[in-house]
């Protein structure tokens, strides 16, 4: 009999039926919390779309001038190892950090997008060429090469992309996991570390989930897993975007194994916020494979509803439809898409209702306002001072008012900040000058690089001479038309002067046949001498 209610008989099944509910309640209730706390996680970021910048392609990708309704979320590819050292971090093994800034005019190109709102992370290794973790095994240089493109670029957001023979390098990506554990742990305010790797419909490859553990079992604090959806080798058209979403599943499950494997168990809604995809838009390299509009929409509907905080694409140089003179749709180009659309049509589906941005060491800046005089400086002008008097030819640069311009055509007495005639523009603004800039030295062409001009010689379309010690190509055929003729009506000339790039690309191939690293013995690059003839000279 109950002593606290005389007269009633514990009943053991009412109490156990009690305990019971009380333990379901305590459960739902740690349930209930636990659910919050992973939706509240995933929602710390403004879901935010970026798209790839292939920095060093032609014609080069003017991202730093988005325009009212333009990208500008990019993440610029690829850091690579140097040909010539391991260690030495370079764009795409053509330039070093200082000369893309030089030729390329780098630095002031990511600080005119900043300038405009946008946002910039960098992404390190790729397909074509060597990560530096592949072949620096010194840990302390490693590190160095990475945290010095961190701290030039003034980045909080890096990608690490991972395939081709790295992926297979469990040693190289342990050596590059511990790397950027030292440089994420340097960073004060932070840096967001994203692992791009390869998946198939069925989810991450053993490699790719090898490689997650590194930089989990490293340390590493992962912003995410950004999975490269595309080239499945699909049988159809069809079976593409089903294989799409397949993939996205089966990778958040992966990732959620994962974490659980290191005792850090997250969420699902934290893990599809950790999950991004990347299509190849337009064309794969697999010809049954073709990422269209409609599956763009499709993908931004279920990056929306599934909480994913990243989405990208490969890439902005191929956002617009390939002109008629491409001769086969199926045939990857790496400046258009190979789909019917308009230009700039993917970034603009798939960055809908994504308001968010990249992670910047510093708010992005307020878009500029109408520029105040300011008096330019040959002294601490990368480039010559903009004169009205002078005729510049096409990709010349030029500074005025504290900027820097580079002529689209050859042009005279238009005003870089002002559109020309008819408002058309012939100058694409670069950036401003940046502190502590010193005049530039232009490349120049070593002696013997061409033939010099003679007035007697035939000379066809591509033929390049030298005049006066500069380079000038021939645009068609000629006989006896001096090549400077062509700095003061290049429109009639049929010579045009050698661009920066060019010389540079010369000078780059006479020193690699100096030194024998190509192993051809040949001193000029393939059509340096052009179809010249001489004429009984």
């Amino acid at each position: 009999m109950a002593k606290w209610y005389p007269g009633r008989r514990l009943s053991w099944v009412r109490l156990g039926i009690v305990v019971l509910v009380a333990a379901g309640l305590v459960a739902g209730g740690v349930y209930a919390v636990g659910r919050a706390q992973d939706v509240q996680i995933a929602a710390e970021r403004t879901p935010w779309f970026d798209a790839y910048v292939d920095v060093t392609a032609t014609p080069s990708f003017p991202f730093e001038s988005p325009g009212d309704d333009g990208q500008r979320n990019v993440v610029l590819s690829f850091i690579v190892a140097d040909s010539g050292d391991p260690c030495e971090p370079s764009w795409g093994t053509h330039y070093s950090l200082e000369e893309a800034g030089n030729a390329l005019d780098l630095d002031r190109r990511i600080a005119r997008l900043r300038t405009l709102g946008g946002t910039a992370m960098v992404s390190f290794g790729g397909q074509a060429n060597h990560d530096v973790a592949f072949g620096c095994t010194d840990e302390d240089q490693l590190a160095e090469a990475y945290r010095t493109v961190v701290e030039r670029y003034e980045l909080a957001s890096i990608d690490m992309d991972i395939e081709g023979e790295f992926l297979s390098s469990e040693e190289g990506i342990a050596r590059q996991a511990r790397a950027i554990r030292s440089v994420q742990d340097a960073r004060k305010g932070g840096l967001d570390v994203w692992l791009t790797l390869p998946v198939a419909p069925d989810g991450l490859t053993f490699e790719g989930l090898q490689a997650i553990r590194s930089y989990l079992r490293a340390g590493v604090d992962l912003a995410g897993v950004n999975v490269m959806t595309m080239n499945y080798d699909s049988r159809s058209e069809r079976d593409f975007y089903p294989s799409v979403v397949s993939s996205l599943e089966a990778t958040q499950s992966q990732l959620r194994a994962l974490y659980q494997e290191i005792e850090q168990p997250i969420g699902e809604a934290t893990a599809w916020s950790r999950v991004s995809a990347t299509p190849m838009i337009g064309q794969n390299d697999t010809r049954k494979d073709v990422f269209t509009l409609e599956n763009a929409q499709e993908l931004s509907r279920f990056a929306e509803e599934h909480g994913m905080a990243r989405m990208s694409m490969w890439s902005l140089n191929r956002d617009q439809q390939c002109s008629a003179n491409w001769p086969d749709p199926k045939q990857v180009s790496d400046s258009c898409s190979g789909v019917t659309q308009e230009k700039g049509e993917f970034s603009k589906i798939l960055r809908e209702h994504r308001t968010g941005a990249i992670a910047q060491v510093a708010e992005p800046m307020d878009p500029v306002g109408p520029l105040e005089p300011q008096q330019d400086d040959p002294e601490t002008s990368p480039y010559p001072i903009w004169n009205e008097a002078t005729a510049y030819p096409a990709e010349t640069k030029v500074v005025w008012l504290r900027n820097v311009y580079e002529a689209k055509w050859w042009t005279e007495g238009d005003r870089p900040d002002q559109a020309g005639e008819n408002g058309s523009q012939p100058w694409r603004l670069l950036g401003p000058v940046l502190p502590g800039e010193k005049p530039v030295e232009r490349p120049k062409l070593p002696a013997g690089a061409f033939p010099e001009w003679s007035q007697a010689a035939e000379y066809r379309r591509g033929a390049r001479v030298l005049f006066d010690g500069a380079g000038f190509e021939a645009k068609w055929w000629t006989r006896g038309d001096s090549p400077d003729a062509s700095l003061v009506k290049p429109q009639d000339s049929p010579w045009r002067p050698l661009t920066d790039a060019e010389i540079a690309e010369v000078i780059g191939s006479s020193n690699e046949a100096a030194t024998g690293a190509d192993g051809s013995g040949a001193g000029a690059p393939d059509g340096a001498q052009g179809e010249a003839g001489d004429a009984g000279s």
